[in-house]
């Protein structure tokens, strides 16, 4: 899989070193460069594009406002001398987020996350990935990933392949970024993955070594998904 991608950066060795980069790696296509953000805006709403390498200090429109300006839909990696912006860059879903300078081997690690990124998104058919908020940050959660999601009081638990993780984020709110055909809700207490069901019987599913019950009032929803599956 071939990745074009464009870099946004106003300073001339930055671009110049981000240009070598980009070269060293066979899957990334650098298709255009800009030094300012105005251009590229201009650029993104006429052409698609699969990465964006974007600074964020860029004079009249930030590599922020950017993002906040238009719906863009390509993956986005922050390559920043600042700090400060990136739990902002992480709630506009950029995928990594670079302090300069960095090195080669840590630019390979954000491409590689792209890439990965791609084949979720080839398998599920929609974005590969949510954030969600914890105590301290927001913690990126692959789709793939996710057994089930419980509700515990005011808190929701992750439950997913590696690690469980707390939040504050309601059902409500996870329904509205995650599709119901991925990640369904079955119970006033419950989100299941579709793909991670083992059994159901009855109005029980078996995930692993739990059972999660399925109310009467989202069973409807929840029995159309499993039709779909089996025709």
């Amino acid at each position: 899989m071939k990745i074009n991608c464009i870099v946004v950066e106003d300073e001339p060795l930055a671009m110049e070193r981000m240009s070598d980069y980009i070269r060293k790696l066979p899957v990334l296509s650098l298709i255009s460069s800009f030094d300012n953000a105005l251009d590229a805006f201009s650029f993104l709403k006429s052409n698609n594009v699969d990465l964006i390498f974007l600074d964020i200090n860029l004079g009249d429109l930030s590599g922020i406002q950017l993002l906040e300006s238009m719906k863009i839909q390509s993956a986005v990696i922050i390559t920043t001398a600042y700090q400060d912006h990136a739990l902002k860059s992480f709630e506009l879903n950029v995928t990594d987020y670079l302090l300069k300078p960095f090195n080669f081997e840590r630019f390979l690690k954000a491409v590689d996350k792209v890439q990965q990124s791609f084949v979720q998104k080839e398998l599920f058919g929609t974005k590969s990935f949510f954030f969600v908020k914890t105590e301290t940050r927001l913690e990126k959660i692959f789709l793939s990933d996710v057994l089930f999601i419980e509700g515990m009081r005011d808190y929701r638990k992750i439950h997913t392949i590696t690690k469980k993780i707390m939040t504050l984020q309601t059902f409500a709110e996870f329904e509205t970024v995650i599709q119901a055909s991925i990640i369904c809700r079955v119970h006033k207490s419950y989100m299941v993955a579709i793909d991670k069901i083992d059994s159901i019987e009855k109005d029980l599913i078996y995930i692993n070594d739990t059972v999660i019950p399925i109310s009467k009032s989202y069973k409807q929803q929840f029995l159309k998904i499993i039709r779909k599956e089996i025709n």
